[in-house]
């Protein structure tokens, strides 16, 4: 089911504070995969990523009505739901007594292409100003 047409168009500068948030956020994946960071680390805890969704919660207000409304929801998800896949992984450690680290590990290897895939998903739909679909 596709969701209904989006009536209101944005103003550009709110397409430019997009682009400025989804670059940081792909500032914070090469931050971890050319530095001494991790790829998760940077992209969780590095100030480019956090600063980037602070700005998302700042200007969702004014995407609401708009296609870039679906853009700010997904960088949001992206952030939050990856925080999530690392606490619960972390967990997982945690209850198993340190056992679990070798199960852990999988979804900790897939979650740096998939914030990677977001971001240029999301980024290639922006450039093309299309919404994105979940």
């Amino acid at each position: 089911m596709m969701p209904e047409p989006i009536a209101r168009t944005p103003p550009d500068s709110l397409v430019t504070w997009t682009n400025v948030i989804y670059l940081l956020h792909a500032f914070s994946l090469l931050t971890g995969i050319l530095g001494a960071a991790t790829v998760i680390g940077a992209f969780l805890i590095g100030w480019p990523s956090i600063i980037a969704v602070i700005l998302n919660y700042l200007k969702r207000s004014e995407a609401r009505g708009t296609w870039l409304e679906s853009h700010f929801r997904w960088q949001i998800r992206t952030f939050w739901f990856g925080l999530l896949w690392v606490c619960l992984c972390i967990l997982f450690v945690v209850l198993t007594l340190g056992i679990g680290i070798l199960v852990a590990w999988v979804p900790l290897g897939i979650l740096p292409i998939w914030f990677i895939y977001r971001i240029v998903r999301g980024w290639l739909a922006l450039n093309e100003r299309r919404p994105m679909y979940v």
